[in-house]
């Protein structure tokens, strides 16, 4: 009895032996033979990990037995510490992609929104080689940018330097938002361009104001219709009035400010047309009240309609952005209250209606034009008593910030709404000022310097009031100071002599490149 038990014992450490040897040689074979390898799965197939579960991060996704589109999140510690507010200045990204034109996977740095998005699609781990090509061919076909699937990421198992080589690439593949730098506007520099100018200077004459354009007054220099600029650490896409109006179907833009604003509306209707003749643009001003009131020179503004997109580019006078109120509606020659806390009557009525938003004031901030004007500052609904606020440099601010910031607030109400505060057009009034003899006769491009290098606005106000909100900055300060030698300066139509206007810019000119870098961001 007891021997029997003690040769069964024998007869099965015997096949376990066996199936030991046996199974050694298999996985030995396995490796080592051509045969075996194409008939059986990859050796490493059930013991590869994505790289984040690799490099310790959250996985972004749950195994399923069909592939999803999930949002690609960062797992930096960067991102992880970024804060709400600061989410909010570089803006919402989610508003900046259109969900019409969504695909699974999506690779694309919008420089619109300072922000870049990463969406892709990723392969669950338990799929077949057959199912696995075919995804990676639907991926090829949707988007010439590749992202590299988790599982193709992690080299096979037993190779040389595997780990490294893993987190390497796994690094490149989550790069954080913030390592890539959005696009500064600003920093950059005029480069000359054959190609330009966007439209004749000589015609536009059914949107351009005839004392703007250069080529009808006695200047015979032009060169500075031929400058382009190109911001240092991005390209800016160019421009073309089909794909503006293509982006802006169903839209309306608005320039709201002073005759700068003016200058870069009529910039604009020029570029959108080429400068040519369109009588198929509609007139559309009594829509918002920009009609000519009787013993005016002209309207409050216009407003343009193009019925072949339905897009509307419409431009409102309001030089200081502060709502003015009579303070004797029955006197003819009566004082206003110039509110500086509350904005435009016409922005409060009409803000609904706006898809993209301009703003602009700073050149009428000075006593002479506030005394001329008959303006009252009011804070608060009542006649103005601070010191502080009673200077000029104060109002100014106060006005500024009180604008961006009854703006911001309405954005939540107006989701589809971008709004831009546009930075101060710099003057270049030399050996004077415009009233004591001041001149820019200079007619060589970019006589006071070569690049912009700084990082931060030459217009600290605007910077300051657009800070923390959702208003963007469209910061065109500096790269106007170089073009000193693009204004009207004492050319005109009649040659008659007299002040030179070393505020204004000939057009075609500069204020062309302000709706460029809009262009780029919408």
């Amino acid at each position: 009895m007891k021997g029997g038990f003690y040769g069964l014992r024998g007869k099965q450490f015997s096949l376990i032996l066996i199936a030991l040897v046996c199974t050694t040689l298999l996985i030995w074979a396995w490796e080592k033979t051509p045969l075996l390898t194409s008939i059986l799965p990859p050796q490493g197939r059930l013991l590869q990990l994505s790289p984040e579960i690799l490099l310790g991060a959250p996985v972004v996704s749950s195994i399923s037995s069909k592939p999803h589109t999930y949002v690609n999140k960062d797992v930096s510690n960067i991102a992880e510490k970024e804060t709400v507010n600061e989410q909010e200045q570089h803006f919402d990204v989610a508003a900046s992609v259109d969900p019409s034109k969504s695909s699974p996977e999506i690779s694309k740095s919008d420089s619109n929104f300072n922000k870049t998005i990463v969406l892709k699609e990723e392969i669950p781990i338990n799929v077949t080689e057959e199912e696995e090509e075919k995804q990676k061919q639907s991926a090829e076909g949707k988007n010439s940018t590749q992202v590299k699937h988790s599982l193709d990421l992690v080299p096979p198992m037993g190779s040389a330097n595997s780990s490294s080589s893993m987190r390497e690439e796994a690094h490149k593949n989550m790069t954080s938002p913030k390592e890539k730098q959005a696009c500064n506007y600003a920093k950059g520099k005029w480069v000359a361009d054959n190609n330009r100018p966007l439209y004749s200077g000589f015609g536009c004459k059914q949107w351009l104001s005839a004392m703007w354009a250069c080529r009808l007054t006695q200047r015979t220099d032009f060169a500075y219709e031929k400058l382009r600029w190109q911001p240092k650490d991005c390209k800016m896409e160019e421009y073309t009035g089909s794909k503006f109006l293509k982006r802006m179907k169903d839209k309306t833009l608005a320039f709201v400010g002073d005759s700068l604003g003016r200058q870069q509306f009529q910039s604009l209707m020029c570029m959108i047309t080429g400068g040519e003749e369109r009588s198929d643009v509609k007139d559309v001003g009594r829509e918002y009240g920009l009609v000519k009131a009787r013993g005016a020179v002209r309207p409050d503004g216009w407003a343009y309609r193009f019925p072949s997109t339905n897009t509307t580019i419409l431009y409102y006078w309001s030089a200081s952005l502060c709502d003015l109120e009579p303070l004797d509606i029955k006197n003819p020659v009566t004082d206003y209250a110039m509110h500086l806390d509350r904005p435009p009557a016409f922005l409060r009525r009409f803000l609904h209606k706006f898809d993209v938003l301009v703003l602009n004031t700073g050149h009428h901030w000075n006593r002479g034009k506030l005394n001329a004007n008959r303006w009252v500052m009011h804070v608060g609904g009542v006649p103005n008593t601070n010191r502080k606020i009673a200077e000029i440099a104060g109002a100014k601010n106060l006005t500024i910030h009180s604008i961006v910031k009854w703006v911001d607030s309405q954005l939540p109400r107006y989701p589809g709404l971008k709004a831009f505060y546009r930075t101060i057009s710099p003057r270049h009034f030399f050996n004077g000022d415009w009233n004591t003899g001041g001149s820019c006769d200079n007619t060589t491009p970019m006589s006071e310097g070569k690049e912009i290098l700084q990082d931060e606005s030459s217009d600290t106000v605007a910077a300051a009031a657009v800070k923390g909100t959702r208003v963007k900055l469209l910061d065109i300060t500096a790269p106007s100071q170089l073009r000193d030698e693009g204004h009207i300066s004492r050319y005109s139509i009649k040659a008659t002599p007299g002040m030179q206007d070393c505020l204004h810019w000939c057009l075609p000119g500069v204020p062309d490149t302000w709706n460029e870098i809009i262009f780029a961001q919408l």
